[in-house]
């Protein structure tokens, strides 16, 4: 009887360290996967023109971890303009720019000894707004002639977009109104609420709460 109770005692200690084993190596293999996850996983920094509702998707893959799971650490920045994103493109300061795709070409003008190159498409339309200082229900463009207008900066793609649809409706952005093109893309919400101009073409997520949306959007 002894003998059969040693030899249960016997199996049931194998049995224990056995299984205590297995559990250890298990959980010794999981951490090791961890941390090679963790260490596959590849910076990139991201500089975008502008946080904005109309760059939605991109916050939706960042949130539901679809770059951690392409092996993607994703650090995103707001660069407020085209001109400061794409500077921190070519100083190194970001890997990648989101922008208007007319950046990387006035770089390659400029001389860029590493040409940026446009990889991928997010949006489709202008996600620009045009601000009006009151309600005009019966707004025509028409009403723009003789107004003064932020248009934001020079060659920027809001300034050059609005005078796109300028055209499109019969009016000269040079002669019918004066656009103002000295305030940089982050900067023309602050101006309006301080008193500048008497429209102003601005992202939705750059408007003053007290400002009123005249139109709605500006489509391309």
């Amino acid at each position: 009887m002894k003998k059969i109770l040693s030899v249960l005692l016997a199996v049931t200690l194998c049995t224990s360290i056995c299984l205590t084993g297995c559990q250890k190596s298990d959980k010794s293999e999981k951490n090791s996967k961890d941390s090679n996850t963790e260490k596959e996983l590849v910076d990139v920094k991201l500089n975008e023109v502008a946080h904005s509702i109309f760059y939605a998707p991109q916050y939706v893959a960042i949130e539901e971890g679809y770059f951690t799971k392409e092996g993607i650490r994703l650090e995103c920045v707001t660069g407020f303009g085209a001109d400061k994103t794409m500077t921190a493109v070519l100083s190194g300061d970001a890997d990648i720019g989101f922008m208007g795709a007319e950046a990387s070409v006035y770089a390659y003008q400029e001389g860029a000894n590493d040409a940026v190159v446009n990889f991928a498409q997010l949006t489709q339309r202008a996600g620009n707004f045009l601000v009006a200082r009151k309600e005009m229900p019966d707004f025509k463009w028409s009403d723009l002639k003789g107004k003064d207008i932020l248009g934001g900066r020079a060659g920027g793609m809001p300034e050059m977009v609005f005078e796109y649809i300028l055209k499109q409706n019969g009016l000269d952005p040079q002669k019918d109104m004066n656009i103002d093109q000295s305030i940089d893309f982050g900067s023309t919400a602050a101006a309006f609420s301080g008193g500048q101009g008497d429209f102003t073409v601005d992202f939705y997520k750059l408007l003053h709460p007290h400002l009123f949306i005249m139109l709605v959007y500006i489509h391309t």
